[in-house]
């Protein structure tokens, strides 16, 4: 009996210690959310219009949606049909018409006939093989569940998400497809099936059919199908094909890099110290012993001369005793010149307290000859007084979640002014601009350190009432010119706080660029909006 309870005790302690699974980063589903339509086949009965069916698009770019090709079929087989798009939040329902159609790989492309400023969602380079997965979509049984009516389909309403995991790829006999356990039903066709960064995976196309307890599984179209599909009609994706990283990660990675880098100048400062103190160790032996002997060899002539002295002061006593004039005055001035000699070798004999200053000197020379260490040269300022830097992302310490570039050229000076158009803010020892696009539903937060070379920016992926609030605040306030004050770059900066209290805390991507002098041209960016 107390074996079975400590093995239950061990294992629900494993069960506590095991890592959790990963889950999906909400703010990037509800992102990508935003990009994701109802299409609905539109019949005319008169004046009037209603629904004959409906499934699920997403936005690929300008005013282009991908659905599946048996959700426009019906439109398709009887001309009198139209095709409605129905975006996710704020605007009305507009018409589209198709572009292609590949019953193949039952895949559509629609084009609307209104603009609606759909985000674009992204598309993943490297899908994941395993792990949780996300359907987004419109599903009917849940329309009929909320009792909504023919009227309501047309208003604009957020999608439903489901989770799940990928079980594999599963090619069928036409086309290449991902199987996976998201829950999907009628009205789900042609929606994304996304990753944790709310990258598209997979277009979600059928199920299968449970029977009493069997497992349902379902199928997306796969990207290796849809990118080829994308790309012969004209359309470039945003495509991304680094791993999915939370931000949560990624600042851990920060701490610990931090740490790490704070151990290794640790290590380093003790290391300049020790090899500091074995050379001034090391420069006092030697200059002791020049000093020592400098001594010695002053005491000796010294002592030297003294006795040159007493014997010139015998041979004067011996002249003025023999009553030669000559001969005393040659002694006497000989042991005048001797005892004058004398002392001065003692006094010009070096101190001890020479030592002390003698190190320090020869130290000084030392570093003044070797120069600063790992000094880098400064890049050279443009003939407008801005200094050229390539900028270079790097993607161990960013959370790419679009498809930016992955290396940009700037221009900047010592005043806060990026690409002689954008003026940034200053506060708090940083310099910092916020944008807000009028036709983007996102808040871009870029912010430079000249000293450190590092330029990161942050994107807000926002719902239309967030955009709302931010743009209201950006209304506020008029940024300065290039060129201007401190003033005015404090100023901007204070400005630019009422934006950030309207966005989240943490952004959905974060892209870290290392600028270092430009050595070739790059394209330009941020300093744009």
């Amino acid at each position: 009996m107390h074996r079975i309870a400590a093995l239950l005790v061990l294992w629900f302690a494993a069960l506590a210690l095991s890592p959790a699974p990963a889950a999906a980063d909400q703010a990037d589903i509800e992102a990508a959310a935003r990009g994701v339509v109802r299409v609905i086949i539109i019949g005319k009965d008169g004046d009037e219009i209603f629904p004959v069916s409906h499934g699920t698009g997403f936005a690929v770019g300008g005013a282009r949606v991908v659905t599946n090709a048996h959700v426009v079929q019906e439109a398709i087989d009887d001309q009198r049909l139209n095709i409605g798009v129905v975006p996710a939040e704020g605007a009305e329902a507009v018409y589209a018409r198709i572009v292609s159609v590949s019953p193949r790989n039952d895949l559509a492309l629609l084009e609307l006939t209104e603009p609606l400023g759909l985000p674009p969602l992204t598309i993943s380079g490297n899908p994941a093989q395993s792990g949780a997965v996300t359907a987004v979509g419109y599903p009917l049984n849940v329309d009929r569940a909320q009792g909504l009516g023919q009227s309501d389909i047309f208003r604009a309403q957020p999608p439903v998400t489901a989770t799940g995991f990928l079980s594999g790829r599963r090619p069928s006999r036409e086309f290449d497809t991902i199987l996976h356990t998201a829950p999907i039903a009628r009205g789900n066709s042609g929606g994304p099936l996304l990753d944790d960064c709310g990258r598209v995976i997979g277009v979600n196309s059928f199920g299968t059919e449970s029977a009493g307890s069997d497992a349902e599984f379902f199928f997306a179209i796969s990207t290796r199908e849809l990118l080829p599909f994308l790309r012969a009609n004209d359309v470039q994706p945003r495509l991304n094909s680094l791993p999915c990283r939370s931000l949560a990660d990624l600042e851990e990675e920060e701490i610990a890099r931090a740490e790490a880098q704070a151990r290794a100048e640790a290590d380093r400062a003790e290391r300049e110290a020790e090899a500091l103190a074995q050379q001034t160790a090391e420069t006092r032996r030697t200059i002791t012993y020049e000093v020592m002997e400098s001594r010695t060899n002053g005491m000796a002539l010294s002592l030297l001369l003294l006795i040159v002295a007493l014997g010139a002061g015998g041979v004067a006593a011996f002249g003025h005793i023999q009553r030669d004039m000559r001969l005393r005055a040659i002694g006497g001035a000989a042991a005048l010149v001797a005892v004058v000699g004398s002392l001065i070798a003692w006094v010009s004999r070096p101190a001890f307290a020479e030592i002390d200053e003698r190190v320090e000197q020869t130290l000084r020379e030392g570093a003044e000859e070797e120069g600063p260490t790992g000094a880098i040269a400064a890049p050279e300022a443009t003939t407008s007084g801005a200094t050229s830097l390539s900028c270079v992302l790097d993607t161990d310490r960013s959370r790419v979640v679009g498809d930016p570039e992955d290396d940009i050229a700037i221009e900047w000076s010592g005043d806060g002014c990026i690409n002689g158009r954008t003026q940034y803010g200053f506060t708090s020892g940083r310099w910092t601009r916020v944008f807000v696009p009028a036709n983007e539903a996102a808040v871009s937060v870029n912010r430079f350190d000249p000293d450190a070379g590092e330029l990161v920016m942050e994107r807000y992926l926002l719902d239309l009432a967030a955009m709302r609030q931010a743009r209201t605040a950006r209304g506020q306030f008029v940024a300065p010119e290039c060129g201007a004050d401190q003033q005015a770059s404090i100023k901007l900066a204070d400005d630019q706080a009422a934006i950030m209290d309207a966005i989240p805390q943490r952004p959905n991507e974060r892209l870290v660029y290392r600028c270092g002098p430009a050595m070739e041209q790059a394209p330009q960016g941020a300093g744009e909006g």
